[in-house]
């Protein structure tokens, strides 16, 4: 977890380089946590910290539950479902699948049923709304399958071209795996795609709630990477990391926990795959007690933090030097 000094004095703790032993250890959170770079309000050592202004935006922010724009919402609801499942839209799978997290379409049904002005309230109202709505809804799921469908077409043929180029070495990709467990960020994503294209690594597992590509602002970090990098989306961590492990492949979390050892003094074993975790909460405990490993980036600051994105290539090129593998 965060390590936060008192305003009095601050106490230097060097990070600590023990063996796994115990499995009731509670791992801290996650290196990569709650940084500037993820989330400037946790910084709680900025002094003379402006308050918050005292608004609201009315084009995000939820409407509260007393406000006008929420009444009727139950009502609203089962008129677009009842309009979507004559669709043929399962709008269970909608809601939940993370296929689906930040698309246009779910941003439609939210509006739908969350107004957030009077004229949007009113519109929402209007005795055929939900029928038009549901028809959107449908239009907007149509695009976002071509989408990805014309996405699974270009990956192919982009994995297709890296393999021609590096047919004549040896080992065509780094025997190297990366297991991403619930990322949020769609950006952190990107960049992690983008430095694991770099490192030439053999597989990366986006797991859970993690974007995967063709979301647009993964592939807007990802820099035309993410095509070149096999990739595919696993809801379960666990059932990843189980499975390389049956394959004879070392799995090792990247986490800040009691008793992580620095990377410094790992000799990193080939095949490798490495679990790196979500930007709050970190690896799943269950995952870590699972792992063949706990390793972690030695800290030298206050904070005992991170990007994820940042952690991933530090990780990924310490590989790569013990390893020897030579670049271009």
């Amino acid at each position: 977890m965060l390590i936060l000094a008192s305003s009095n004095s601050i106490a230097f703790h060097p990070p600590v380089a023990s063996s796994r032993t115990s499995s009731s250890h509670q791992p801290n959170r996650y290196l990569s946590s709650n940084n500037n770079n993820d989330n400037d309000n946790n910084n709680n050592n900025t002094p003379n910290k402006p308050p918050t202004p005292n608004y609201k935006s009315r084009s995000t922010a939820n409407p509260e539950p007393t406000t006008p724009y929420a009444t009727n919402t139950n009502e609203r609801r089962s008129k677009l479902e009842s309009a979507l499942t004559s669709l043929g839209i399962n709008t269970n799978q909608l809601t939940t699948s993370p296929e689906y997290r930040g698309t246009a379409a779910l941003r439609s049904y939210t509006s739908f049923l969350l107004p957030k002005s009077q004229g949007a309230f009113a519109i929402a109202e209007s005795p055929q709304r939900a029928v038009v709505v549901a028809n959107n809804i449908s239009f907007l799921l149509r695009e976002h399958k071509s989408h990805q469908q014309e996405w699974l077409r270009n990956h192919d043929r982009s994995l297709a071209e890296v393999n021609d180029l590096f047919k004549d070495q040896p080992h065509q990709r780094t025997p190297l795996i990366l297991i991403l467990d619930n990322i949020r960020s769609a950006h952190n994503v990107g960049n992690i795609l983008r430095a694991a294209e770099a490192a030439r690594v053999t597989n990366v597992f986006l797991c859970g709630i993690t974007p995967t590509p063709p979301n647009p602002k993964v592939l807007k970090t990802a820099l035309s990477s993410a095509a070149y990098v096999p990739h595919q989306h696993v809801g379960s961590t666990m059932e990843v990391v189980r499975e390389l492990q049956g394959k004879g492949v070392a799995v090792w979390g990247v986490e800040t926990t009691s008793n992580s050892q620095s990377l410094w003094t790992m000799e990193m074993t080939q095949p490798l795959a490495l679990v790196f975790g979500n930007e709050v909460v970190g690896v799943h405990a269950d995952v870590l007690e699972e792992c063949d490993g706990l390793v972690s980036v030695p800290m030298l600051g206050v904070k005992n933090s991170l990007n994820v994105a940042t952690c991933a290539s530090i990780v990924m090129w310490e590989a790569l030097r013990q390893w020897e593998v030579e670049g271009v």
